[in-house]
């Protein structure tokens, strides 16, 4: 007996469908994919300083004292004399003291206390230095609020 032989098939892949699968999932990853970034330096803000000739401890809020007689006094130490218009040492330490919020990004505030009896353009004069030192939380006490009387 003699076997027969078959005719035997042979199985072919078609490659050229395959290759446009691979090609398609190429494009695929590659426009879904999120570039990767890149590690950098991180910036770390430091507060500032300001150059000083002395030391000189400035709380967070400045009072200004205004008595009857025109005599200004910030934070209970006397400044300039009564008769000076521009306060060039309430003027420079408004300066100081607005620099050194700004280094450690504060804000500058500064209270005005006035006697009854002080004469408004003393106030304004105040006010006009706290302007020229670019201050600009300015708010007034009440004398009955300190305890105080001039």
């Amino acid at each position: 007996m003699q076997l027969r032989r078959k005719d035997v098939q042979t199985v072919e892949m078609q490659m050229g469908p395959m290759i446009d699968m691979v090609f398609l999932l190429l494009v695929f990853f590659m426009v879904t994919a999120k570039p990767i970034k890149q590690e950098s330096e991180i910036d770390i803000g430091l507060p500032g300083t300001v150059s000083q000739e002395q030391s000189v401890d400035i709380p967070d809020e400045q009072r200004i004292l205004i008595e009857g007689s025109g005599q200004v006094y910030l934070n209970d130490q006397p400044m300039d004399s009564p008769s000076s218009a521009q306060l060039p040492t309430l003027l420079k330490t408004l300066l100081r003291f607005k620099e050194s919020a700004d280094a450690n990004k504060s804000e500058a505030l500064v209270t005005i206390d006035a006697a009854d009896d002080a004469k408004h353009q003393r106030i304004v004069d105040v006010m006009n230095a706290a302007a020229k030192a670019k201050i600009t939380g300015i708010t007034f006490a009440d004398s009955s609020e300190t305890g105080e009387d001039f």
